[in-house]
């Protein structure tokens, strides 16, 4: 018990030279009784994570369909993955999973004969706004407000931040890209209004500081960072007050919590130590705080997603995994071809299982963050039940450019909104933004009549019995 029958709230913060440590949900935050009850249901947040994999996989070409690289033959519950598909490696979460396949994203196809080639810049822009971007290099870039920023709306606003946005491959920022289409559409999948695409983080240290206030000045940041001193270092005096008012239960919540922190803390300074060594970067303009290694910047990122979505400080997260036309390569997928290079794989049945290769290491990367999820309690529900992470690329077969039977998966419960454990298969020409109207709707969104190009909504749960789908892709 806390303080002899007192509770805490939930906006409870700890402070110190500039640093601030939001706390996760304890059992000390939650009143006795009936008002404890009460609490509960108005502490169960639903929260929302939104990430873009560019180029589509290789099972959304025409051949790799045949192959079930993607869409599973079964329909329905208990739905069977091959070897090669390319959710195999996340087959373990398959009660937390809902497959979505067959839809299209036809507003990121070229409207007019000048927007023909244009595809990789407007794509990510149309990802979760489901609306085709104005052709411009000026300031008048105009989408749509996208479906991540619609939820911080009704449902953030009473966070610290309201959103946060992750990537993990470089920016330009400004400026006009190729095709004449402003680098704003390519370099951000969250749009606050139609004509305010939002910045997006890429220096794992620049988004911890960001989530724990890490020194309130530049002058602050220094001195901690001289001083060789963590952030837990500066709210020390509290934490120990605070644990010594605390349950047993809740002590224990407090340091994994605490540990947790201070590990992804560690991490980002080992990555910083190599970068400031002189050794030679595989990424040399990237930020100091980036690794070298696509699978730990991911599981940096995904780390700090958790530990912001456990302490409350934002429900919303849009993360976008890559660059279109990247040409990084992915070594310790076992392929030694270029990104760009393997998805545009002229439909060679040998060069589509190499692209398969990497979008198979690619997406087994979501296994770390699935588990981290799932191993973090918040209040008696895990995070993964408590969340929907929406994955999808606004591709399909990337060696045609082709918006097409698009990639859509669905993970977690968000509080029972997702049954899991189901392929769904949509009729052919169906909007993927059917299928976000739809989750719109199941979390609250009632007054919503239509959303980017939709028809109508595309049921996102399943009684139908099991069958097996037969027909060509």
């Amino acid at each position: 018990m806390y303080m002899l029958g007192k509770h805490m709230s939930r906006r409870s913060l700890l402070r110190g030279m500039g640093a601030t440590l939001a706390l996760p949900l304890l059992d000390a935050m939650i009143p006795a009784g009936l008002h404890g009850a009460r609490t509960r249901r108005a502490l169960d947040k639903t929260r929302l994570v939104c990430i873009e994999e560019v180029h589509g996989v290789a099972g959304c070409n025409e051949w790799g369909a045949t192959q079930g690289l993607f869409a599973p033959a079964t329909l329905g519950k208990d739905y069977e993955l091959d070897a090669q598909n390319v959710l195999a490696p996340l087959q373990k979460w398959q009660d937390y999973t809902t497959i979505i396949s067959n839809t299209d994203v036809r507003m990121a196809e070229a409207f007019s004969t000048d927007e023909i080639g244009g595809d990789h810049f407007r794509s990510t822009a149309v990802f979760l706004t489901q609306a085709h971007p104005r052709q411009t290099q000026g300031s008048d870039v105009f989408c749509g407000e996208s479906i991540d920023q619609l939820f911080a709306g009704r449902y953030g606003q009473d966070t610290a931040l309201p959103s946060l946005q992750l990537c993990i491959e470089r920016l330009d920022q400004a400026g006009g890209c190729w095709y004449n289409y402003h680098c704003a559409y390519t370099d951000s999948i969250s749009w606050a209004t139609p004509t305010e695409p939002l910045p997006m983080i890429q220096d794992p240290r620049a988004a911890f500081d960001l989530l724990f206030g890490a020194g309130g000045s530049s002058a602050e940041r220094a001195i901690r960072r001289q001083t060789n001193r963590s952030i837990l270092d500066w709210v020390a005096d509290e934490v120990g007050v605070l644990k010594r008012e605390l349950g047993y239960d809740d002590r224990q919540r407090m340091d994994r919590y605490l540990q947790n922190i201070r590990e992804v803390e560690r991490r980002i300074e080992r990555v910083e130590n190599v970068s400031a060594s002189g050794q030679i970067r595989e990424l040399p303009d990237a930020p100091a705080g980036v690794p070298d290694s696509f699978s730990e910047h991911m599981k940096l990122m995904f780390d700090l997603q958790v530990l912001a979505m456990e302490m409350d400080m934002t429900r919303v997260i849009s993360f976008k995994t890559g660059r279109d036309a990247s040409s990084r390569m992915f070594p310790e997928s076992g392929s030694s071809t270029p990104f760009h290079s393997a998805s545009h794989h002229g439909g060679n049945e040998e060069s589509v299982l190499d692209f398969n290769t990497i979008c198979q290491y690619r997406m087994g990367l979501l296994d770390y963050f699935l588990e981290r999820l799932e191993s973090t309690m918040d209040g008696e529900d895990s995070l993964l039940d408590k969340s929907v992470v929406l994955w999808g690329s606004p591709m399909g077969d990337a060696n045609l450019h082709n918006h097409r039977r698009c990639p859509l998966v669905l993970f977690g419960k968000g509080n029972g909104v997702l049954e899991g454990n189901l392929h769904l298969k949509a009729p052919d020409g169906t909007p993927m933004a059917n299928a976000f109207l739809s989750l719109l709707h199941e979390l609250g969104f009632d007054d919503l009549n239509a959303f980017g190009d939709s028809t109508g909504e595309f049921a996102l749960n399943y009684s139908a019995p099991i069958t097996t789908d037969s027909s060509s892709p």
